[in-house]
């Protein structure tokens, strides 16, 4: 029911078994059609281009958790995954690239493992074009909403049945037991691996998933979400805003824990209709934009009654540690306290520092790219440089223009007279000085530029024999000796330390054999690397 994707117990996911009798224990993304799914259940991994968008909007989810995949009108996965990237990071992506690091799918070898599969959904492949001999008998076993009658498993291709609490093997020393998937059911809803869990026994803990059905108290939760992410989150430098972000990036977010919150289940249905009813209200100013076929959220009347009364709840963030359990136990305590931390940072530049003089900021300290993007805001906000006519666009001064241009524009053309706020952050950033800041524990350095991964690379060596290649550590803060030692007595094996040709203070360790993927999970499990920030080539393999 359950598999481990490394075996230190951190990466657990359902097995697409479990999700048959659980349809709903994991969010899942609804694939556009059976020609996306027969890539998915071909190993591929899920792109955003093949997944339908709720009319609500992309809901919010961030990166690593675990997901499922379904194909249209069914109600059973096809798939399990983990996401690569979070909501906010996708939509500033466009919703194009990798959406689900798939772990598991149907008929893949974890699939063709199990001895005495069944398949309790009848309809569980409608849409997928896959031949499988299960499939002929299934509908013996499902009524007619395609769910597991009675309490009896197909035993594949004998066609035994096992009831509640019978014991199956070949000899008396066989102790599997049969669990009934009521009794799966009840154990896989304990799991609370996502907010979308709904067991059917009445929840112990308070702060257990709350699904609020009258239409009437999803309004009231509505209206108070909205209020609390005007008040929080939606600025006006972010407006106009598409109502798909500002209900995932800005109001789902802001919802009580442990509750859900359907647009569906509320009086107005849809999330556009509900908007348009705050802006007849006068809360808020929308417009439905043609071309994208998408409400926008245009203005915040941040001086009517009802935002006036509001008071904004305060909320803690939560840590890692406090996601964590407290049976992690040491080893996982001490990962998180080694926690690698990197930061892009921005330093002003000689054509950015007047627009930071002006609004009075300190041109000598650095900045992140939220933090500067207030700045230029602030400086329009300053000189009153929001185009009366298009509230979406900015005029440019001379000293703006400047800033983002000069230097640029090629001799003999015409210098930009204005620019769309959406684009004004990134043009400002694009003009200030990129640096990196990383830190561990107490210690912490800045340098310029971006960041370069660690680099893994095997390769042969005379005799055949392999070697293992490590550099780019001075960014991490790790010290090339200390950590040649280290792995010498973890993989019993030789190691030594050489400087990089041509570059100065930057060492390279080769370790003998190849072991390059324990090597790159080492530097994740007890240096704090992120994965993303490991480069790895094999060159032994052809």
């Amino acid at each position: 029911m359950l598999f481990d994707v490394d075996g230190r117990g951190t990466e657990m996911f359902p097995t697409v078994y479990a999700l048959w009798k659980v349809p709903e224990l994991l969010p899942a993304f609804l694939l556009k059609g059976g020609e996306v799914s027969r890539f998915v259940i071909g190993g591929a991994d899920l792109m955003f281009p093949g997944i339908s968008i709720p009319p609500e909007g992309l809901p919010s989810f961030l990166a690593g958790e675990p997901w499922a995949v379904k194909v249209p009108g069914n109600p059973a996965p096809i798939a399990v995954g983990a996401t690569t990237m979070s909501s906010t990071e996708v939509l500033k992506a466009g919703l194009r690239g990798k959406a689900l690091r798939i772990m598991h799918y149907y008929h893949d070898s974890l699939w063709d493992s199990v001895e005495g599969r069944f398949v309790p959904n009848a309809g569980f492949l409608e849409d997928v074009v896959v031949e499988d001999p299960v499939l002929s008998s299934v509908s013996q076993l499902t009524d007619t909403s395609g769910e597991t009658s009675g309490n009896s498993l197909n035993d594949d291709h004998d066609g035994d049945t096992v009831e509640k609490g019978d014991q199956v093997g070949t000899s008396a020393d066989d102790d599997v037991r049969v669990e009934t998937s009521e009794e799966v059911t009840e154990d896989m809803g304990a799991l609370k691996l996502s907010e979308n869990v709904t067991t059917e026994e009445e929840p112990n803990d308070e702060k257990e998933q709350q699904t609020i059905t009258s239409s009437e108290d999803v309004d009231a939760l509505l209206d108070k979400c909205l209020l609390q992410a005007l008040h929080t989150t939606v600025k006006d430098k972010d407006l106009p805003m598409p109502g798909s972000t500002l209900w995932s990036n800005n109001i789902l977010p802001c919802r009580p824990p442990g509750t859900t919150l359907d647009i569906k289940k509320s009086s107005h249905k849809k999330l556009s209709k509900w908007l348009q009813s705050k802006s007849s209200a006068g809360l808020i100013s929308v417009k439905e934009d043609k071309y994208k076929k998408e409400i926008m959220l245009l203005g915040v009347n941040r001086g009517h009654p009802d935002y006036m009364s509001f008071k904004p709840e305060k909320r803690v963030q939560e840590t890692v540690n406090q996601k964590h359990d407290s049976s992690v136990g040491e080893a996982s305590q001490a990962k998180v306290n080694l926690q690698f931390e990197v930061a892009e940072i921005y330093k002003p530049s000689t054509h950015v520092n007047p627009v930071f003089t002006s609004v009075g900021a300190d041109s000598g300290k650095y900045y992140s790219a939220s933090e500067a993007s207030e700045i230029v805001f602030s400086y329009v906000e300053k000189e009153n440089l929001v185009k009366p006519a298009n509230k979406a666009m900015v005029v440019l001064d001379a000293t703006l223009c400047d800033a983002l241009f000069k230097g640029t524009i090629k001799k003999g053309s015409t210098y930009p007279t204005e620019i769309h706020k959406k684009d004004l952050g990134s043009a400002f950033l694009n003009r200030m000085q990129v640096h990196f800041r990383v830190a561990r524990g107490n210690e912490v350095a800045v340098r310029k530029g971006t960041i370069k991964p660690v680099q893994i690379m095997t390769e042969r060596r005379q005799g055949n024999k392999k070697v293992t290649r490590l550099s780019g550590l001075e960014s991490f803060l790790m010290d090339a000796e200390s950590l040649a030692s280290e792995l010498q007595k973890k993989f019993a094996c030789s190691t030594s330390v050489a400087e990089l040709p041509g570059k100065k203070g930057q060492h390279e360790v080769l370790v003998q054999g190849g072991v390059i993927d324990d090597l790159a999970k080492h530097l994740v499990d007890h240096y704090g690397v992120p994965k993303k920030y490991i480069e790895v080539l094999d060159k032994t393999k052809k």
